[in-house]
């Protein structure tokens, strides 16, 4: 594995390096004492798989607040998507800037988000699949999300956004009173 920094301290792009023969291909995808620079001990408690369909689809902004915060490692399995992190911690010196990596079934590519980060993607293809593991189950009583069209944020989506929940839809943009999370 090679571990890459982005602009967002924190956020890190991940590039998987498969071991292949005439048989096929090996990939690790997890492995502690790899990722021990990025986080030493990182333990995680729930896996998911995300299914998406339609091209321009867009799913986000989610992060989930303290207690309950979360990082996450994810994957692309099946299609691309562009997968976008947003700094929402209060007083980092990045605070509300977006970073975008294309993951991709065939780019052998991952993305570690942090705590204290919001997430959403765009499917690029007619279909994707996406491979979540979390540091902290899902909590209802601490989800929270941005909208993804959100002035302050101006994330340039590669394709126009369609496709959204009644939830995503619904989150109200940021005001001059947000400060971010903090721990």
């Amino acid at each position: 594995m090679n571990i890459l920094p982005t602009p967002l301290p924190g956020l890190h792009e991940i590039r998987h390096t498969p071991t292949g023969d005439a048989r096929g291909r090996f990939t690790r995808l997890y492995c502690e004492q790899e990722l021990a620079p990025i986080r030493a001990g990182l333990h995680f408690t729930q896996i998911n798989l995300s299914e998406t369909r339609g091209r321009g689809t867009l799913r986000g902004m989610h992060y989930q607040t303290p207690p309950a915060a979360e990082a996450k490692l994810i994957r692309c399995l099946r299609g691309r998507v562009f997968d976008v992190a947003v700094d929402l911690r209060a007083g980092s010196p990045t605070f509300l800037r977006w970073h975008a990596i294309e993951l991709a079934e065939d780019n052998d590519c991952a993305v570690f988000i942090p705590e204290g980060f919001a997430h959403g993607f765009q499917c690029l293809t007619d279909e994707a699949h996406l491979l979540y593991m979390h540091t902290d189950p899902w909590t209802p009583a601490c989800e929270a999300g941005l909208r993804f069209d959100d002035p302050r944020l101006a994330i340039h989506w590669p394709l126009p956004a369609n496709n959204l929940s009644a939830r995503d839809q619904g989150y109200a943009l940021l005001d001059a009173g947000f400060v971010g999370m903090r721990a």
